[in-house]
């Protein structure tokens, strides 16, 4: 459909020309505040208004009222729920999984006309204003602005950047955003609430956002679907948070497909949308990214920390055929000394490429068991790809169907089929007949026990919990409308298959692509299929810095991107883009090398020396690494982490995003481009070249910087402390981390 560049059609989703039978309600201002078990309820009434472009309430109809709750969390976390469908308020779900350290902080109410919530511990964390606009009336031309809700939050008692609620119109008739509003159709209801912002304010966060550093003026919907690249609209991992920059979060509560509107609709609001009509909304403050990030785990859980040898390189393609060919590849990975840890079989380990159904091939992958175990024995794990639907021709279907394991398509009155049940992959023409249906205990354990544990059992150490953006949605689940089971599916999911792999193996690990909030619990996750170019190696990094400031510490990506253009299966790589890709990779938080064609370096004789050259310091880095990794588990922090979390007030840093710390200490500016040069922005201070041991000044830019292809900008500060491994080694089961080396960046430090 077209724009109208009209709030009521383009954000609140009404038929332009308002032939549907659907009816807008506005919040008003509270009719009654009260105090009750530590919360303060709210009444707010609202009022329908005529169905028509310009706002007009319809007197003839009764106001309808629902409550307000607002509750508070130590530390610096306010929640506001409503609902005009009898949803519960919960504190514990698929999605909340709060932390010890979350309490509980009564409210009470002090003052009258402009009404204090003040919590116990003194701070004020609300303020409801109740006074009568000040006028100095002239004219009738116009009518008198309705009624509004005029609320300020101060989730952290800091009453110099209050967060209100915005009634934000051009003249009474004309709004542009609501602070509290619902939809009644025949069929559905959906909710909106809208908070102001400064002219200046950026945003970040919403998930693997594939855009600029800044989010502002842009419109996103939270609804996953598969992304097919990294350089467009499309989002695998929607996560609905955002972060401001004048350091306040904002955490909605739901699985239901919504809308978030950074300043665009207007650039006096953020706006939210959910089509639902509970609105549940967790305001976070603090003083820093990282406070504030960590403040959203307490909420939704803690990332898990990875094994040592998932730090390592993963080694793939799309695909390995046969285990003679497997072995090969790392046969002379051993021969040759590239150091490597997991061999990833993709697509081609079934009876038949796609056709997945959790079994090797027993003609061309003979004694899988033998086979995963010789691996093993030298140094390597497997991981293999599956994915969670199960095919018209896999051997499990009639199981699934019978039992119920899979999706149900819907019927119509007379018992036949409803619409178009069948759901492909973006390379396989084969018929997925259902979607596992993890809302249902029986088959989360056929899933568990049934299809994974035997590849566990057998010595499997990662399962690819790839897909899972996409359900069958005119199909029926056991415990969920498929509307709001899509986008929490990848949670259930990836939960299933982490919870299996460590109970059998003692590891925590998936290597999964879609996501949803709560998915950091379960680490680790890719950035899709990137194409194998500059624009998706710097989608890539974009993706990868928005996805760190929505909660998630762990983040991977397909070196040296996934497919190849313009042909996608078959044009040959670029070897500056696999070199540039490499360098990126080895300060990333994992390294896989995959994608539709030749992988392994030796493919590749005029870079390869380079490439071993950095796998080499991958390792050597691994201690430091795995320290920072656990600090990541802890903190709010990412392993890959955009330049504001460290300079939160340099505004040069909320623009950002083609430079990034790796962990603590390493500020890291990947080369982007074929010309071997690059801009570089160093933050105010000293900074010295990791490998030269040059020392720059920062709080500039210094432009146009020739990057020779085997080198890569990589910064540390004077006087730091970076853990190293002193041995080449083949494989981290080489490694005893208690040898490692302290590196301290000394006035008379040269560079390694």
């Amino acid at each position: 459909m077209k724009q109208t560049n009209y709030h009521l059609f383009d954000f609140m989703d009404f038929a332009p020309d308002l032939q549907k039978d659907e009816a807008l309600w506005k919040a008003y201002a509270p009719t009654k505040i009260e105090e009750r078990d530590g919360d303060i309820i709210l009444t707010i009434p609202y009022q329908k208004q005529l169905h028509q472009e310009d706002m007009a309430p319809d007197k003839s109809v009764p106001q309808q009222s629902y409550h307000l709750i607002i509750r508070a969390y130590k530390p610096n976390i306010l929640r506001l729920f409503t609902t005009m469908t009898d949803d519960e308020m919960v504190e514990s779900d698929d999605m909340l999984l709060f932390s010890p350290e979350l309490k509980r902080l009564p409210l009470h109410l002090q003052g009258s006309v402009c009404c204090d919530i003040i919590a116990t511990d003194g701070k004020k964390v609300a303020t409801i204003d109740l006074s009568s606009p000040k006028l100095d009336h002239w004219s009738d031309l116009l009518p008198a602005p309705q009624p509004a809700p005029f609320i300020t939050f101060y989730p952290d008692g800091d009453e110099t950047k209050g967060i209100a609620l915005s009634d934000d119109h051009f003249s009474p008739p004309r709004y542009d955003a609501l602070p509290l509003g619902y939809v009644t159709t025949p069929q559905a209801e959906r909710a909106t609430i809208s908070f102001k912002c400064a002219p200046d304010e950026c945003f970040v966060g919403t998930g693997e956002r594939f855009r600029k550093m800044d989010l502002s003026g842009q419109t996103f919907q939270l609804k996953n679907q598969d992304g097919q690249g990294v350089n467009n609209r499309r989002c695998y991992k929607n996560i609905p948070f955002y972060m401001s920059s004048r350091m306040y979060g904002c955490f909605y509560h739901t699985s239901d497909y919504c809308k978030l509107s950074l300043a665009d609709h207007s650039t006096r609001s953020v706006q939210f949308m959910c089509d639902r009509a509970t609105l549940d909304v967790f305001l976070i403050g603090g003083q820093s990214p990282e406070e504030i990030l960590r403040s959203y785990r307490m909420l939704t859980g803690f990332p898990q920390m990875p094994p040592l040898w998932s730090f390592g390189i993963w080694m793939s393609r799309m695909t390995y055929f046969s285990a003679d060919e497997v072995n090969d590849i790392c046969d002379r990975l051993r021969s040759e000394h590239y150091p490597c840890d997991v061999i990833h079989l993709d697509t081609g380990w079934f009876r038949t490429d796609w056709l997945c159904e959790w079994k090797f091939n027993p003609e061309r992958f003979p004694g899988p068991k033998a086979f995963v175990q010789r691996l093993k024995e030298n140094g390597f794990r497997v991981s293999l790809w599956q994915l969670p639907y199960v095919a018209a021709g896999a051997e499990q279907l009639s199981e699934a169907k019978e039992n119920h394991y899979i999706s149900q398509p819907a019927t119509t009155p007379d018992g036949s089929p409803s619409g178009d049940s069948s759901s492909s992959s973006n390379f396989s023409a084969l018929d997925y007949a259902g979607t596992i249906d993890f809302t249902y205990p029986k088959a989360v354990d056929w899933y568990k026990q049934s299809l994974l544990k035997p590849l566990l059992d057998m010595g499997v150490t990662c399962i690819k919990t790839d897909f899972g953006e996409n359900i069958h949605m005119d199909h029926h689940y056991h415990a969920s409308m498929p509307e709001r089971l899509n986008n929490i599916y990848a949670l259930l999911y990836q939960r299933a298959a982490y919870e299996v792999t460590k109970e059998v193996t003692g590891d925590g690990i998936v290597w999964a692509r879609s996501a949803w909030a709560g998915c950091q619990r379960y680490p680790l996750h890719w950035g899709g299929d990137s194409a194998s170019s500059w624009d998706g190696l710097a989608g890539s990094l974009k993706g990868g810095l928005h996805f760190g400031l929505s909660g998630f510490a762990f983040w991977s990506h397909d070196v040296p991107g996934f497919h190849s253009i313009p042909d996608f299966m078959n044009s040959p790589l670029d070897e500056n883009v696999y070199v540039r890709w490499t360098q990126f990779g080895v300060f990333s938080s994992h390294i896989r090398y995959h994608g539709t064609c030749k992988r392994e370096p030796w493919h590749y004789p005029a870079i390869a020396p380079i490439v071993k050259k950095w796998w080499k310091l991958r390792y050597r880095l691994l201690p430091y690494i795995v320290e920072q990794s656990e600090q990541c588990t802890k903190s709010g922090y990412p392993m890959v982490r955009a330049l504001i979390f460290h300079h939160p007030h340099d505004r040069q840093c909320w623009h950002i995003d083609d430079e990034y710390y790796f962990g603590s200490e390493f500020l890291v500016c990947p080369v982007m481009s074929s010309d071997n040069r690059r801009d570089i922005y160093l933050p105010e201070g000293l900074w010295v070249n990791f490998f030269t041991g040059e020392r720059l000044e920062g709080g500039r830019w210094y432009y146009n910087v020739e990057v020779p292809l085997d080198q890569m900008p990589v910064f540390v500060r004077p006087d730091a402390l970076i853990k190293m491994y002193p041995d080449e080694v083949d494989c981290t089961d080489q490694m005893d981390l208690g040898k490692a080396i302290t590196i301290e960046i000394t006035k008379d430090y040269q560079g390694i």
